[in-house]
């Protein structure tokens, strides 16, 4: 009767010189897939015939296109714009993080106000709030500064004090900040209770705690959407006519199609703007959330022996702890913390 010796070298691996055993390179195959081939020719095939089709509809006048799309009127236009999404989302941004903290506070007015404004500006469409703003002159004539119900102190009539642009983005900014609430109040909430709790045991103020643990790790969560909110009010600033101001690109656009009967190409042009503007947002949102995800989800290194093919590092197996793989003939294998079982 014979026992069998464990210790017997694998079929395939090769003996070393010190009697240690190496693996064989492995030679992955990669797998064939031709109907993704198929499917990505049939695509590429559209989209030419699409652009092939739309250089010659004459529908589109591309001619207008080129003289318009640079036009002084259409690239100031585009600066208002810039200058709509930008203005709005600073204060929609403040104002988001202040009704974040209003709803995380344990007192019930305060959170309750929060609350009340949320129903309110996410439950009405932003078209209808922009109207309101529209017809601010008519609700309140006037701005009065003072003591309530007594002889106010300064007055100002409220069509020269609030131009139709700085009611735009007031309306724009107050209707994005109860997004930005929810998307704040969620990044704040998607951070383990202990790291509050750790940063107060060391004697920090809730102010610095906020600042330099809770934000820092937050923002990771609070980015991504935080971007998507900008690219929209980007195109959300289309529905400021509703104020009514004009200086906007989409309705100065409009107007001069109205004037040259050419609906189609300032179409165009107007999103060849929107399309410049979106894609340097979401160029400037990935290099932010490259920035602060760093050290999220990164695995150990792993390196591969070029002589054996085995690899080496911290490898995670599906135990729960990451299992070291050391190259053959380097000693002996590395015990648990618990030792040998």
């Amino acid at each position: 009767m014979s026992t069998e010796n464990n210790s017997r070298p694998a079929a395939g691996a090769t003996p070393s010189a010190g009697g240690a055993v190496e693996s064989e390179p492995i030679k992955a195959i990669r797998l064939r897939h031709p109907w993704r081939i198929v499917f990505a020719v049939v695509l590429v095939i559209g989209f030419v015939l699409f652009i092939v089709d739309a250089a010659g509809r004459e529908a589109y006048k591309w001619d207008f296109v080129a003289k318009y799309v640079f036009d002084r009127r259409i690239s100031e236009a585009a600066l208002n714009t810039l200058q709509l999404t930008v203005y709005s989302m600073v204060i929609a941004i403040i104002l988001g993080v202040i009704l974040a903290v209003m709803r995380l506070t344990p007192n019930p007015v305060v959170n309750s106000l929060a609350w009340f404004y949320l129903w309110v500006f996410r439950g009405t469409p932003v078209y209808v709030q922009l109207v309101f703003w529209g017809l601010l002159s008519i609700i309140y004539s006037s701005i009065d500064i003072g003591i309530p119900f007594m002889e106010p102190w300064f007055s100002f009539e409220t069509n020269a004090a609030l131009s139709t642009f700085t009611l735009a983005i007031i309306g724009l900014a107050l209707n994005e900040a109860a997004y930005m609430a929810e998307i704040v109040r969620a990044g704040l909430l998607s951070v383990d209770k202990g790291q509050d709790e750790a940063a107060t045991a060391l004697g920090m103020t809730w102010f610095q705690t906020m600042w330099r643990v809770i934000l820092p790790q937050s923002m990771r969560v609070i980015i991504p959407p935080t971007g998507n909110e900008v690219i929209s009010m980007l195109k959300t600033t289309s529905l400021v006519t509703a104020v009514p101001y004009s200086f906007d690109l989409y309705t100065r656009s409009r107007d001069i199609s109205a004037e040259t009967f050419t609906p189609i190409p300032l179409l165009i042009v107007a999103s060849i703007w929107y399309l410049f503007f979106t894609s340097i947002l979401m160029v400037g949102q990935h290099f932010l959330e490259k920035r602060f995800a760093r050290g999220v989800g990164a695995r150990e290194d792993r390196k591969i022996d070029t002589m054996s093919g085995t690899l080496t590092g911290a490898v995670p197996l599906g135990s729960g702890q990451p299992t070291v793989v050391r190259p053959p003939g380097d000693g002996p294998p590395p015990t648990e913390p618990g030792g040998p079982r």
